[in-house]
C-alpha cells in the first residue's frame, strides 16, 4: 500500500503598517537566503484570531503596539524548493492584514531572536536594496497600494464568538 502524505498548511499572518511613505518591515535571517526583508508575520498560535496573531507577531518582531483595521488579501503560497524536488510541499496561508502604529515599546521589550533590526522602509528601498523573504511581502504591499481593503468583519472566527 502505498502511503500519502497529508496536506497541512502553515496559516500565518503579516502585517502592513505604512507611516508617511515608508512601511514598518523586518530583517530576518532565512535558511535559504541569508537575511532577507518580510513584514511582520508569523504563525496563529491555536486558540487565537488572525487579528490577534497580528497585533502579537507585530509587538514581538518589532515592538510596536498597532491596531489592525482592514484584511488586505488572504495569499497562498508554497516553497518552490518543495515543489521542485517532489517533496511534501511546504505551503502558507497568509492572512495579511493593514493597521497602524499606537506605540513604540522597544524602552520595554526586545525583539524576537530570529529578528536582526526593524526599518521603516519606501517600497522603492524594499525593491531595490532588499531580498524579499517570498514574493507575498511585494505583492501585498502593491495590493495595499491599489486600495485593496477587506472589511475584518469578512473574518469569523467561530472559536472566538463562542468564549
Amino acid at each position: 500500500m502505498t502511503k500519502t502524505h497529508r496536506w497541512l498548511p502553515h496559516v500565518t499572518v503579516a502585517t502592513i503598517i505604512k507611516r508617511a511613505d515608508k512601511y514598518l518591515m523586518v530583517e530576518e535571517r532565512c535558511d535559504d537566503h541569508g537575511l532577507v526583508i518580510n513584514q511582520p508575520a508569523g504563525h496563529v498560535d491555536q486558540d487565537e484570531g488572525i487579528v490577534e496573531a497580528a497585533i502579537r507577531e507585530t509587538l514581538e518582531e518589532t515592538c510596536w503596539l498597532v491596531g489592525i483595521d482592514h484584511l488586505i488579501g488572504i495569499y497562498q503560497w508554497s516553497l518552490p524548493s518543495t515543489r521542485a524536488h517532489n517533496l511534501s510541499t511546504k505551503t502558507y496561508i497568509r492572512f495579511t492584514l493593514s493597521g497602524e502604529a499606537i506605540e513604540d515599546k522597544s524602552d520595554q521589550l526586545q525583539l524576537d531572536s530570529d529578528i536582526v533590526d526593524t526599518h521603516w522602509l519606501t517600497l522603492d528601498e524594499i525593491e531595490n536594496n532588499y531580498i524579499a523573504r517570498s514574493p507575498l511581502v511585494i505583492k501585498s504591499i502593491l495590493d495595499y497600494e491599489a486600495g485593496q481593503q477587506i472589511p475584518l468583519g469578512t473574518y469569523q472566527n467561530m472559536d472566538l464568538a463562542e468564549t
